[in-house]
């Protein structure tokens, strides 16, 4: 702002704020809190002066209004089963998708539990995966690999089901899921394609085309797998009821612990 203009019609810089100073100390003033609320009254420039109004926080607004619509709701798998109640094997697919949750969910578990036992001079948040640990997950439950004692398992899958229906949503999603591996072999035959058919057909441009690309798919799919876990294969599974856990062996043969749940509307 250009204050030699002010100065040259006589005003001072002070005339900018029309604060009566000769008021009198008698009379009533305002509490502080009223104060905290309240913005001066100044003349600017041009114009006429701008009254005393009071300013009222509108919380409400500052509430995010998205902050219940970005997470599962507890009925959606249950809502959609009933409105699409005639498509064969939806109730099979939503199940499988909150059985493979839970499984993640289950591992997690152990392997914090594990990781209990084990001396540690630094405290981390970072998560503890035990890869002696693997899972399948099928619609009628999952088989747990490893040797694991069965009444721990039944705390973990207790507690793994509690955790993730009370908000721990991130326990859906692990690193080492199938999904992963299917998400970086998608990502690098179609990246491997597609440069096969940009760049010349001469040997060493498809060679270092088809490293990019390896490279490339390497990079991006941890975190696609992530994603596709998150929203395509993993549900919360609120509608899910541990029934059983037993030893038996699947259908190759191998010898692992099965968690057997029912659905719950």
């Amino acid at each position: 702002m250009n204050t030699s203009t002010f100065f040259s019609s006589g005003l001072s810089p002070f005339d900018f704020f029309s604060f009566d100073l000769t008021a009198p100390l008698t009379g009533n003033f305002p509490k502080v809190a009223d104060q905290a609320t309240l913005t001066p009254r100044r003349t600017p420039p041009f114009g006429n002066a701008y009254p005393l109004k009071r300013v009222t926080p509108n919380l409400e607004r500052e509430a995010s209004p998205r902050a219940s619509t970005d997470f599962p709701q507890s009925t959606q798998d249950a809502d959609l089963l009933k409105q699409l109640s005639f498509i064969p094997g939806l109730k099979e697919i939503l199940m499988l998708r909150q059985v493979h949750a839970l499984e993640h969910a289950t591992v997690w578990v152990l392997s914090e539990s594990n990781s209990a036992y084990t001396p540690s001079r630094e405290s981390t948040n970072v998560q503890v995966d035990n890869e002696l640990l693997g899972g399948l997950s099928t619609e009628h439950g999952f088989y747990l690999y490893g040797e694991v004692n069965i009444s721990d398992l039944r705390r973990a899958v207790t507690l793994a089901l509690h955790r993730l229906t009370s908000g721990e949503w991130d326990l859906a999603v692990h690193p080492r899921c199938g999904t992963n591996l299917s998400v970086a072999m998608l990502l690098t035959a179609g990246l491997a394609v597609s440069v096969h058919f940009l760049l010349p057909f001469r040997p060493i441009e498809q060679l270092i085309g088809l490293g990019l690309a390896a490279t490339t798919a390497a990079e991006l799919a941890p975190d696609l797998g992530s994603m596709a876990q998150r929203y395509l294969t993993t549900a919360i599974p609120f509608n899910l009821k541990i029934e059983n856990i037993i030893r038996k062996r699947d259908v190759w043969g191998r010898e692992a612990h099965f968690v057997q749940v029912n659905w719950q509307e």
